[in-house]
């Protein structure tokens, strides 16, 4: 069953089409990684999906509710995780999860230990307590996915989970990325310009350009898709992108990467 489904999603912001003819169908449990150059308009698809913008025109399902008509409904069904922090680092990690947890009114005669069993899953148990302005990057992203989590959505979009991480943290993210698929049998839409990270995570993934889709399929169908001998992710990203260092993004994209990264590391 189609967990995800887009017809013809279009997003302009004035004469800039952003999001041009997005159509997809993503089945229960597969993770999905939308790849491509900044500028492509990954971040705008996802702003969509999660209800944040409407779009221009088109229509988008998540578990059969319209992401305008019924967004309500959406939201109880999706879990999102930014590019941007968005854990407080005033707080500990068990007050940021209890904060989550009563916006989606989880029991409160079970919410505990809910909270306990989210940050046990993390690996943060020894962290609850301590305020996450002082956490690693690593532990950051896997408090936001904590956060994400709790309500159980059907869906989890996750907006380059792993930038400004280093190669440990990163890795950390992955197994309980992996974890959360195997577990709960999640649906994971995933952003990434880390092309082993594509490969090791994802079941199908979509290459965009310039708002458009411009190649999906399994990571083995998208190589053998561009003909040449022992073919790589980053082969297949700059045959369907082109001269990516010049393909997308701007000074705000870079300024927004820079400084999530900075504030992650």
């Amino acid at each position: 069953m189609a967990i995800l489904e887009t017809e013809s999603l279009v997003k302009r912001f004035g004469s800039l089409t952003a999001v041009d003819d997005f159509t997809i169908s993503l089945e229960t449990g597969n993770v999905f990684g939308l790849l491509g150059p900044n500028g492509a308009g990954k971040s705008t698809v996802i702003k969509i999906l999660t209800t944040l913008i409407p779009p221009t025109s088109g229509r988008g399902f998540i578990a059969g509710y319209d992401v305008v008509r019924r967004a309500s409904e959406v939201r109880r069904h999706i879990g999102y995780v930014p590019q941007l922090i968005s854990a407080d680092g005033h707080l500990t990690g068990y007050e940021n999860l209890l904060i989550t947890a009563k916006l989606y009114d989880l029991p409160a005669g079970t919410r505990d230990q809910e909270l306990r069993d989210a940050l046990d899953f993390m690996g943060l148990s020894d962290a609850a307590g301590k305020l996450v302005r002082y956490y690693s990057g690593g532990m950051i992203r896997r408090l936001e996915i904590a956060q994400s989590m709790l309500h159980r959505p059907s869906m989890l979009f996750l907006d380059e989970p792993t930038i400004g991480l280093d190669p440990l943290a990163r890795k950390m993210v992955w197994e309980h990325v992996q974890q959360l698929k195997s577990k709960y049998n999640t649906t994971i839409l995933l952003t990434t310009h880390l092309m082993e990270e594509a490969e090791r995570l994802c079941d199908l993934i979509a290459i965009m350009h310039l708002g458009k889709v411009v190649a999906i399929g399994t990571p083995d169908e998208l190589k053998t898709a561009i003909g040449t001998e022992n073919p790589t992710l980053d082969d297949v990203f700059i045959h369907f992108t082109g001269d990516s260092l010049e393909s997308g993004g701007g000074y705000r994209d870079t300024a927004r990467t820079r400084r999530t990264a900075r504030r992650l590391g």
